[in-house]
């Protein structure tokens, strides 16, 4: 695979399919309490081909009148995001080197047709903080480029279990995904691949 960018992580079946599992399950606990949803550009309000929602005191949303932005409810209940599961914090603690637990996690579900544009993240105040990504069920082709959208990118496969994580100079690195190979997990009961992005927002 291609050096990728200083800062940039990439850990390979760090979970294991019992550990898979497990985090699918607590994940299911957060989609029964916060559903997932179809979030909408910004200016334009064209649906994103994902469906997403939040765990964690803030969550991620985006809608045609206010664009991007962190809230603490949820925008179609109006409820609190449920917590963050402890599996997930204890994730970070071990992986992220960095002193403040996430704030937010950004539940993404990809089904065979969904993709993801080149983008970065970088809607946080405190952007010292990684971004940490887990890849669950289908396999994807990720691609990943510099801190600048003229630079070059580079693609390649995140299967089941693979984590992600974008820090230090690698942090706004855009990246996205391209496609989603349908039937390639038996992890998710009815197919697709979730992702889970564990962001800090505030310093």
């Amino acid at each position: 695979m291609t050096a990728l960018h200083d800062g940039v992580r990439y850990l390979p079946a760090y979970l294991d399919r019992k550990g898979q599992e497990a985090l699918v399950d607590e994940i299911r606990q957060v989609v029964t309490e916060a559903p997932l949803y179809v979030p909408e550009m910004p200016r334009t309000g064209k649906p994103m081909s994902v469906r997403m929602t939040n765990c964690g005191p803030l969550g991620w949303v985006t809608d045609k009148e206010c664009g991007y932005r962190y809230q603490a409810a949820h925008p179609v209940t109006g409820r609190p995001w449920p917590a963050i599961p402890s599996r997930l914090l204890e994730l970070w603690a071990k992986i992220a080197d960095y002193p403040k637990p996430p704030e937010a996690c950004l539940v993404n579900f990809y089904d065979d047709q969904a993709r993801m544009g080149l983008h970065q993240d970088k809607d946080e105040t405190d952007l010292s903080a990684p971004v940490l990504s887990i890849s669950l069920g289908n396999t994807c082709l990720f691609r990943i480029g510099g801190t600048e959208r003229k630079e070059p990118t580079h693609s390649f496969r995140l299967t089941s279990g693979d984590v992600l994580v974008l820090g230090g100079a690698g942090r706004l690195c855009f990246h996205g995904v391209d496609r989603v190979y349908p039937e390639t997990s038996t992890l998710l009961r009815n197919g697709g691949r979730i992702n889970l992005t564990l962001r800090r927002v505030n310093p």
